[in-house]
C-alpha cells in the first residue's frame, strides 16, 4: 500500500502567488489552503478526487417508510 505524503499547508495569499501548487497536484501532492487560520480548500490530484466521490443515497430511498407512523407531524408533536 502506497503511503500518501503529508499535505502541505499554504495561506490563501501565498497559494495565489504560487502556480507550483498545480504542479504539486500533478505530481501527486495535496495542498491545503488556509484562510484566517482555518482550512478552506484543498488542491488535490485528480485521481484522489475521483476516488473520494460521494456514494449515491438513492439505494436508501424509502428505507425509513413507516418509521414515524402515518402522520409524522403528529408523532413529532407528542410530548
Amino acid at each position: 500500500m502506497k503511503t500518501q505524503p503529508k499535505p502541505s499547508r499554504k495561506g490563501a495569499e501565498e497559494a495565489r502567488q504560487q502556480p507550483a501548487i498545480l504542479a504539486d497536484a500533478v505530481a501527486g501532492r495535496t495542498t491545503i489552503i488556509i484562510r484566517h487560520g482555518r482550512a478552506v480548500a484543498a488542491v488535490v490530484p485528480v485521481a484522489d478526487a475521483r476516488a473520494s466521490q460521494p456514494v449515491s443515497l438513492q439505494s436508501l430511498a424509502g428505507t425509513g417508510r413507516g418509521l414515524w407512523g402515518r402522520d409524522s407531524s403528529k408523532t413529532l408533536r407528542k410530548d
